[in-house]
């Protein structure tokens, strides 16, 4: 059975007017809220590095326009531009919407590819979520506190060099989609961004040594057919160890994934 959809998706002014109406909301949330966000940069790195990481610029995904992932390209670099040296103090949030902003043809953004409704299409802006993707995994490895953070929920590509567990991202879409973490430690964080010749590379510093190290993994992975429809599902988990020990302090789970599958894999469970 075909799942009917939203009247809004059917609907462009009226899909306009939703999201701006979602915008206007976070805009009011930003300057009433009591969150204190992070607006400070600094080109001098903070003493102690955190996490690397490293993703890859240009891939193959599906049948997908290559022109778009080219033109990403620019657009990290634009957004790069607005979030690498940023300092985040004790008791300030991190929000990748605020500091970004919207991203526009006169900001120098151009199309790229964005997944909407489960589907990939040319869109100004699109590919940014690969650095929220890029600074969620260092945010996870250290003591800083995810406040806010949404996932696809549609799997729309086989993995193609995928090297971190399945949904293990955070997608954005300006402003009410945001991702933000807070610092409720009482040392200060920095993030720094650069682009390699071929990597989108990052990492999280610190002005003190931790004393924990943080590790992901993924538990339960699965594809399901349920129907005529595949999904994929996962758990995201978290160990947090002792530097001089080495003993596992705090074993957590962080998210459970379920998400439709718009391709069909190879290996799967019927149910």
């Amino acid at each position: 059975m075909k799942r009917r959809k939203l009247f809004s998706q059917r609907n462009a002014f009226c899909y306009f007017m939703a999201v701006w109406a979602r915008r206007a909301g976070r805009y009011a949330k930003w300057y009433l809220d009591s969150k204190r966000y992070a607006k400070k940069r600094s080109a001098q790195k903070l003493p102690f590095r955190v996490k690397k990481h490293q993703s890859v610029l240009i891939r193959k995904l599906g049948e997908s326009d290559m022109r778009l992932q080219i033109n990403k390209v620019t657009n990290l670099k634009i957004a790069i531009s607005k979030i690498n040296g940023i300092l985040i103090k004790p008791k300030e949030t991190f929000s990748f919407c605020r500091l970004v902003g919207l991203p526009t043809k006169s900001r120098g953004y151009l199309e790229g590819m964005e997944l909407s409704f489960g589907k990939a299409r040319a869109g100004i802006g699109g590919g940014l979520c690969q650095i929220s993707n890029l600074i969620y995994w260092l945010a996870i490895h250290s003591p800083l506190t995810v406040v806010e953070r949404y996932h696809h929920s549609f799997d729309p590509f086989p993995d193609d060099g995928r090297v971190l567990p399945f949904g293990s991202g955070a997608t954005i879409f300006y402003n009410y989609r945001d991702f933000q973490f807070t610092n409720n430690t009482d040392f200060t964080f920095q993030i720094n961004l650069w682009i390699s010749e071929k990597c989108l590379e990052g990492e999280l510093r610190s002005s003190q040594e931790l004393e924990h190290s943080y590790h992901i993994f993924e538990k339960d992975h699965q594809f399901l057919k349920i129907g005529d429809q595949f999904y994929r599902k996962n758990e995201i988990w978290l160990n947090k160890t002792q530097k001089v020990s080495g003993e596992t302090v705090e074993s957590n789970l962080i998210t459970k994934n379920f998400a439709r599958v718009m391709y069909e894999p190879q290996n799967y469970s019927v149910e």
